[in-house]
C-alpha cells in the first residue's frame, strides 16, 4: 500500500491523497488549492496520476479545501461514487454550485472589465457541472463500515462542522487514518473529537501547530464589538464561512440580543449560501450543540437576504446594523460588495471570526495594509480591523495532543503532519517529537509514503 500527497501539503489548502493497494486506488479528500496565486495555479494544472479514474472517493468533510475539486474530477471524466457522511452530502450540495456559480460570475466579471490576461477567462467548473457532480454521493453514518475494492472504510467524528470525521482505511494488514480538520473541546457549536482507535500511521490535520488558542470570553468581545458599532452608528461587516461559523456568528449573536447584553440593531446574513446551510443544520441537530428550537429562534432574529436586490437594499440602511456574509477570507461573496461600501467609513468595523490563510484578503487586512484590491479597484481601509481568534474551528496543538492521548495510540505509531503551513508544521512536529513516542515526518508535496 502507497499514499500520494497529491495537496495539503506544506500548506492549508488543497488537501488530496491518492492512497493505492495492488487492486484498489482512492481518493482521499479533493480539495480546492486556495490563498496564494501560486497555489490557486495548481487547480489548473493536468490532473496528476489520473485521479480521475480511481474506485472511490471518501471525503473528510465538506470544506471547498477539501472537497472543493471533486467537480474537476466529474469534469474530466470521474463517475465512480464519492462517499461521505449524510450531512457532508447535504453540505457539498450547496457548496459545490455555488462554487461553481461565483466562477462563472467572476470570469464575467473579468471579460467585461477586461481585468483578466486571457481573451476569455473559464471559470475552472460550472454550477452545472457541480450539480452533476453532487449526483455521485452515497451517504454514510458516523460508525458504518464499507468497501472500495479491497479497502474497508469507517468515519468516526471529529466535530469541527457538521458531518465532518476522521476516515480510516483498512487494507492488506495496515490502518491509516486521515483526520480531516479536527474540532475544539469546548466548541460552542460543535460537539467535542471522538478518540480515535489505534492506526499505523495518522495523516494528522496542523493547522494550529504553533498556536494555542488563547482562553477569552469570546461572547464578552463579540458584545463589546456590537455595542460599539451600535454607539457609533455604523456597519459591523462579519466576512464568514457559511458552514458552522455563520451558523454560531448568528447563535452568539441572538443569544447577546435576547439577554440584553446588547441592544437590538438589524442582523442579515447576506449569504444564500449560508442560508440553505442554516436550514440542513436544523435538519441535522442531533450531531451539534443548539437544539432545533435554538435554530428556529435565529430565524426569527436574522433578517436572511437572498435575492441580489436584498443585499443590495442593505446600503441604504441608515444607523448601525450587522452584516454577515460570505466568504470567511474575504476572497469572494457578497462581503466583498459591502467593504466596498463601507471599509473607508470609520464607523465601520471588520470582524474576522475565523482562519486567514496567506495570500488572502483577510490576512493582509489583519496585517494592517492600508488599502485592499476589490474588483481591479483599491480600496482605503478607515474601518476598525478586528479578530474573534478564540472562535476558530480548529483544535490547537495542545488540543490535538489531547486528542492523541484519549485515542490511546501506539508507540511509535507513525504521524504524517499535513494541512498546515510550514512554520506550524516544523514548530508542531518539535512538539509531538519531546513529548510523545511518535514517529512524526512531514510530507512533501507530490511525494510517495510507502506501507
Amino acid at each position: 500500500m502507497k499514499i500520494v500527497f497529491l495537496g495539503g501539503t506544506e500548506t492549508v489548502t488543497g488537501s488530496k491523497y491518492l492512497v493505492e493497494t495492488q487492486t484498489t486506488r482512492i481518493l482521499v479528500d479533493c480539495g480546492l488549492f486556495q490563498g496564494y496565486k501560486w497555489l490557486r495555479k495548481r487547480n489548473w494544472h493536468p490532473l496528476p496520476l489520473g485521479i480521475q479514474d480511481v474506485d472511490g472517493v471518501v471525503l473528510t468533510h465538506a470544506h471547498l479545501d477539501h472537497s472543493g475539486f471533486l467537480p474537476v474530477l466529474y469534469k474530466h471524466g470521474y463517475r465512480n461514487p464519492v462517499f461521505a457522511h449524510h450531512a457532508t452530502a447535504d453540505l457539498c450540495r450547496i457548496l459545490w454550485p455555488d462554487s461553481g456559480k461565483i466562477q462563472e460570475e467572476d470570469a464575467k466579471y473579468l471579460e467585461r472589465h477586461k481585468l483578466s490576461k486571457h481573451e476569455k477567462p473559464e471559470p475552472l467548473y460550472t454550477a452545472e457541472i457541480a450539480t452533476k457532480a453532487c449526483k455521485l454521493f452515497r451517504g454514510v453514518e458516523f460508525g458504518q463500515r464499507f468497501q472500495i475494492g479491497d479497502i474497508q472504510i469507517t468515519l468516526s467524528p471529529v466535530g469541527h462542522i457538521l458531518g465532518a470525521a476522521c476516515v480510516f482505511l483498512e487494507a492488506e494488514g495496515k490502518r491509516i487514518g486521515f483526520s480531516g480538520d479536527v474540532g475544539r473541546y469546548d466548541d460552542p457549536l460543535m460537539k467535542a473529537p471522538k478518540p480515535i482507535a489505534p492506526v499505523d500511521v495518522l495523516l494528522l490535520e496542523s493547522t494550529y501547530g504553533d498556536r494555542r488558542h488563547e482562553a477569552s470570553d469570546i461572547e464578552a468581545e463579540l458584545a463589546e464589538v456590537i455595542q460599539e458599532t451600535a454607539k457609533s452608528g455604523g456597519m459591523l461587516m462579519i466576512p464568514s464561512f457559511a458552514v458552522g461559523r455563520a451558523q454560531l456568528m448568528q447563535h452568539l449573536i441572538v443569544k447577546l440580543m435576547d439577554a440584553g447584553t446588547v441592544p437590538r440593531i438589524p442582523v442579515f446574513l447576506d449569504s444564500p449560501m449560508a442560508i440553505s446551510v442554516s436550514d440542513i443544520y436544523r435538519a441535522h441537530h442531533e450531531y451539534h450543540k443548539l437544539t432545533e428550537a435554538e435554530c428556529r429562534r435565529i430565524e426569527q432574529v436574522v433578517e436572511y437576504t437572498h435575492s441580489v436586490d436584498e443585499s443590495k437594499a442593505i446600503a441604504n440602511i441608515n444607523g448601525p446594523h450587522i452584516i454577515i456574509a460570505g466568504s470567511g477570507m474575504a476572497t469572494g461573496g457578497r462581503i466583498l460588495h459591502h467593504f466596498k461600501h463601507g471599509l473607508s467609513d470609520h464607523r465601520s468595523t471588520v470582524l474576522f471570526a475565523g482562519y486567514q490563510a496567506g495570500g488572502t484578503r483577510g490576512a493582509k487586512m489583519l496585517q494592517g495594509v492600508e488599502h485592499i484590491k476589490l474588483h481591479g479597484e483599491w480600496i482605503p481601509i478607515r474601518a476598525k480591523i478586528k479578530n474573534l481568534e478564540g472562535l476558530s474551528g480548529h483544535a490547537d496543538y495542545i488540543e490535538l495532543h489531547q486528542w492523541l492521548g484519549e485515542s490511546n495510540l501506539a508507540h511509535g505509531t507513525r504521524i504524517q503532519l499535513v494541512h498546515g503551513e510550514p512554520e506550524a508544521l516544523e514548530t508542531f512536529r518539535d512538539f509531538l517529537s519531546e513529548h510523545t513516542s511518535f514517529d512524526v515526518d512531514i510530507p512533501d508535496y507530490m511525494s510517495i509514503l510507502h506501507l
